[in-house]
């Protein structure tokens, strides 16, 4: 590329570490107002800017992408999850995608551990309880949640937030199995003394807990639909903290009223920010506003990442998180 300055428009407000070196780097195209930018903005920005730098609120699409001037070489997505990028248009129009994998791992694992216990054991609903004035006090039947010790918990998708999930459930005595394309390297098996279920419907039946922690595409839409919730134990609770469109809102809600599973737990939405109405009125979900890589430091790595991609790019390298090809 030449010495001048890239033009790199950025869809959201970013940390403010990140926003002031890419200024410093970059001709950078800021969102102070951190709203969503609206169709006619993406359209300006893709037609003018050569560096795009999207989140998982932005949809950028076939036709947004056919609308991109000859400027636009890169996409350097703020997020692992791509699914909001039509990769196939990115390719056939040369345009260079990245993601920031890696840094949310831990984050997110933390999330689904947080969720889970918070089901089982029913702390936000111990929690509203207090607020709101109506603890009367111990009691021996009070509030009865169900132990985590020993329970089974069955991971869709033992990618790195999987094998992240593993670890902390190891440590809280849970017995580990997994449903994955295919099994992981033995070595890690041992490692997380987790068993391979090739077959996802044998081992939903079998399970206390049932984490998703797999990437949103098109085998994975609904990957837990109705006929699927239906094999789960009645006190069985599912949590989900990888994307929304995994479950099927409905028929959960329908599972959760009708007493088929005991809880759920879910920091994404199918629909997102827009939640099923039903799963607002249950006690039995513990509903998170998309937390899963909110931490301060996980922010600013992600922000990292973005501008690591970018200047390797414009350093005429391929960079190194690339979805989508040096052309």
């Amino acid at each position: 590329m030449s010495g001048e300055k890239l033009s790199v428009f950025v869809t959201r407000k970013l940390p403010s570490a990140i926003q002031t070196r890419m200024t410093e780097l970059f001709r950078t195209t800021l969102n102070s107002s951190d709203t969503p930018r609206t169709r006619e903005e993406l359209v300006e920005a893709v037609q003018n800017c050569d560096v795009l730098v999207p989140t998982v609120t932005d949809a950028i699409d076939a036709d947004l992408i056919a609308q991109a001037g000859p400027r636009l070489k890169m996409i350097a997505n703020f997020g692992v999850g791509v699914d909001h990028i039509d990769l196939t248009a990115a390719r056939a129009k040369k345009i260079v995608v990245t993601n920031t994998p890696d840094v949310l791992t831990e984050d997110t694992a933390d999330i689904t551990m947080a969720l889970l216990l918070s089901v089982a054991r029913r702390f936000a609903e111990g929690e509203r309880r207090v607020r709101s004035g109506g603890w009367q006090g111990w009691s021996p039947t009070a509030m009865l949640g169900h132990r985590v010790w020993g329970k089974r918990l069955g991971i869709i998708g033992m990618g790195r937030i999987g094998q992240a999930v593993a670890r902390r459930a190891n440590g809280f005595g849970i017995a580990v199995h997994y449903h994955n394309r295919a099994p992981v390297a033995e070595s890690i098996e041992n490692e997380l003394q987790a068993s391979y279920w090739a077959n996802l419907d044998d081992m939903l039946s079998h399970m206390d807990i049932i984490s998703l922690n797999a990437p949103a595409t098109q085998e994975t839409h609904y990957i837990m639909n109705r006929e699927r919730l239906a094999k789960l134990q009645p006190h069985a609770i599912i949590i989900n903290t990888a994307r929304g469109d995994l479950i099927d809102e409905e028929a959960l809600a329908d599972a959760l009223i009708d007493g088929k599973i005991a809880g759920a737990g879910l920091d994404v939405y199918e629909h997102e920010p827009r939640v099923t109405p039903r799963l607002l009125e249950l006690n039995n979900v513990v509903l998170l506003p998309h937390l899963g890589s909110a931490t301060f430091e996980g922010r600013v790595e992600m922000g990292e990442r973005v501008i690591i991609n970018i200047r390797s790019f414009a350093d005429g390298h391929a960079p190194r998180d690339r979805v989508v090809g040096s052309f």
